[in-house]
């Protein structure tokens, strides 16, 4: 396919007196290599590279560098998580620390390491005293000054992929059942692969190259100390051709290096996640989830206790203590499913990590069943999350992702994968078990990470609005199959949620968080009979107006006053809640039973199934939302803008003491 040329946009000629000054700079940058090649003898260049010194020292340089790259992984990388995941005091000290090689004259760093390993220097003493070793004039004090100037290159590009990862991909590993070691092996190193290929690559050509820290610390001795930037030094004496043809051989390597990094290793972790396929998934059928499969016996045999389906007497009741910005008590019994509900900012979220242990703004004491988590690190809790995002590891295939939580808990692989194909059949994306995250639609990859965390059988069961990525169809299907999942859970389910028919349909009760503290936990239907949170009230589709009791009604909060049929004591703050369907809409100033009229203006209209709502304001009232039929809109020639009068009865107004 021919591509379509590309067109020059009009006005984004670079001005001259930025382009002038660049390309002097790329013919700076240019000229030294020029002259190597200018001045290589072409015809000599075989002789002078296979010379006897040159080969030896050209050995002797590939053993330091590898030596030196080897050292550099086992201490950078840990060095570069510690700076990138852990607080500590000082960090910016240690930083600075890793940054001083990259910008100290290579002489001072040979000074600096003679002074602290040479045989007068603060630690030279002592090692060759005790253990017989002596680093400066022999190959491992090359190895050492190496490392000293080349390990700085691994940990700042380590450290700014790890920088990139977002933290939630480890969190969800450890909640699953991941130690800290094998989730820095299995996840945060897989995701952080193009970094850590960078920084090696970086760390071996610097190696490769480094000349002052080395001739001051190790000394140039022939087949000990002598690598090829010394050879080169030294050719430059007795032989400047040979020098300028080793030169070369510097310089090709380094531009091979820099040729395999350029575009290919470089990039974020996020990188990882490709753009989602536009086709449209397929969707499962209802049969292939009306039925929840018995688990196979190997996972009540072999997988750890809360691993293991729950038999009838492995119950896990719910007491938690939360204080910090979220702060309230829970005591739920098995089985229970709790939806928690709240604005933006009530500390739903901040809650579901209290109870994982991985924020310190809030703090639970947790038990589950009889044993006290509070002091277990989170992959001994038994406590799974699905996050917004759902954070699959994008390494790894649907299956491999959904049999992690059981490989962490010793099930063994081919037995971990056959139950995690199961989850996935359950859920309708057993057909894509092969496919990376990258590969999935939004909505198919919610039902895998839901899959994952069930998958896992936990105690605690931390859902963040799990099913807000897929279409109304589907999550019909996956909330029938949730809720016959959760009739059979042993534990104790959180679901955070915005959806009025989740929290009804899945919810034994209904948790309303504002400013992390509880307004309401009630039953589902009580909660939609008498909301007392406003917020609450406008996502199950009413109007709710707080304001102060008075004899007869209630002045709002936002001005005007509402007249009710049963006032509560004066004085009492309260919410109003009012149905949308409750509300009258008329062209003319309506006469008779309604006790609260309005005139208003039409400022929005919206299709809600076969009737429409219209969002109606008003300087004598709150912003009104009315519902009526097509129909009537159209005999009361209802559009965006018109004048109309509202009218509500005083009977059809519930009030709510807060």
């Amino acid at each position: 396919m021919k591509r379509p040329a590309l067109r020059r946009t009009p006005g984004a000629r670079a001005p001259l007196l930025l382009t002038v000054p660049a390309l002097l700079a790329v013919a700076f940058l240019m000229l030294p290599l020029v002259g190597i090649l200018a001045r290589t003898s072409w015809g000599e260049l075989g002789a002078h590279l296979t010379a006897e010194p040159t080969t030896q020292a050209l050995r002797l340089s590939l053993l330091v560098s590898l030596w030196s790259l080897g050292l550099s992984l086992l201490f950078g990388v840990p060095l570069a998580w510690l700076l990138a995941r852990v607080p500590f005091p000082g960090k910016a000290f240690v930083r600075s620390l890793v940054l001083l090689p990259m910008v100290l004259p290579p002489t001072v760093g040979g000074v600096a390491l003679l002074l602290a390993f040479g045989r007068r220097g603060l630690l030279g003493p002592w090692l060759e005293d005790t253990f017989g070793i002596t680093l400066p004039f022999h190959t491992s004090g090359a190895v050492l000054a190496a490392t000293f100037v080349a390990m700085p290159f691994l940990v700042i590009s380590l450290e700014g992929a790890l920088g990139g990862l977002r933290p939630r991909y480890e969190e969800t590993a450890a909640s699953l059942g991941a130690s800290p070691v094998r989730v820095f092996l299995t996840v945060t190193l897989p995701m952080v692969a193009p970094g850590l290929i960078a920084g090696a690559a970086l760390t071996w050509a610097r190696a490769l190259g480094e000349f002052g820290a080395t001739i001051t610390f190790a000394g140039n001795l022939p087949g000990t100390t002598q690598t090829l930037p010394l050879q080169v030094y030294l050719l430059l004496q007795e032989s400047p051709e040979a020098a300028t043809s080793v030169s070369l051989l510097l310089l090709a390597i380094a531009m091979i290096v820099l040729i395999a990094l350029r575009g290919r290793w470089t990039g974020t972790p996020g990188d990882h996640q490709r753009e989602r396929s536009a086709q449209r998934p397929e969707e499962p059928t209802a049969g292939a989830l009306d039925v929840l499969p018995e688990p196979p016996s190997y996972v009540r045999e072999k997988a750890p206790e809360y691993v293991r389906e729950p038999a009838p007497q492995e119950r896990w009741p719910l007491h938690a203590d939360v204080t910090g910005f979220t702060r309230l008590t829970l005591d739920a019994a098995p089985g229970t499913t709790l939806a928690v509900v709240g604005p933006n900012g009530a500390g739903k979220t901040t809650l579901l990590r209290a109870l994982l242990g991985l924020t310190p703004r809030a703090h639970a004491q947790l038990r589950l069943g009889d044993t006290d988590v509070t002091a277990l690190p989170p992959h001994r809790r038994g406590v799974a999350w699905v996050p917004q995002d759902g954070a699959l590891f994008p390494h790894l295939s649907a299956l491999s992702n959904t049999a992690y939580g059981l490989r962490a808990h010793g099930v063994p692989r081919a037995e971990a994968r056959r139950e995690a194909q199961s989850w996935l059949d359950r859920l309708g994306v057993g057909h894509l078990a092969h496919r990376k995250p990258g590969q999935l639609s939004g909505g198919q990859a919610g039902r895998v990470a839901l899959a994952r965390a069930l998958a896992a059988r936990p105690r605690l069961l931390l859902l963040d609005e799990p099913l807000a990525a897929l279409d109304q169809t589907t999550r019909a299907h996956v909330r029938h199959t949730l809720r016959r999942h959760l009739a059979e859970f042993g534990g104790v389910c959180l679901i955070v949620t915005h959806d009025p028919v989740e929290a009804v349909s899945l919810a034994d009760r209904v948790l309303v968080l504002d400013d992390g503290r509880v307004l309401q936990d009630e039953p589902p239907a009580e909660v939609t009979r008498h909301p007392r949170s406003p917020w609450v009230a406008r996502m199950l589709g009413r109007n709710a107006w707080p304001g102060t009791a008075t004899a007869d009604g209630l002045d709002l909060a936002d001005g005007g006053h509402l007249v009710v049929a049963e006032p509560l004591t004066p004085g009492t703050e309260a919410l109003a809640v009012i149905a949308p369907e409750a509300v009258s809409v008329h062209r003319e100033k309506p006469t008779g039973s309604p006790r609260n009229v309005w005139p208003g203006t039409v400022r929005e209209i919206t299709s809600g199934g076969s009737r429409l709502r219209l969002l109606i304001t008003s300087d004598r009232a709150p912003d009104l939302v009315a519902e009526i039929t097509p129909q009537a809109a159209a005999e009361l020639h209802i559009a965006d803008g018109t004048e109309v009068w509202t009218g509500v009865k005083a009977t059809e107004v519930t009030v709510v003491p807060l």
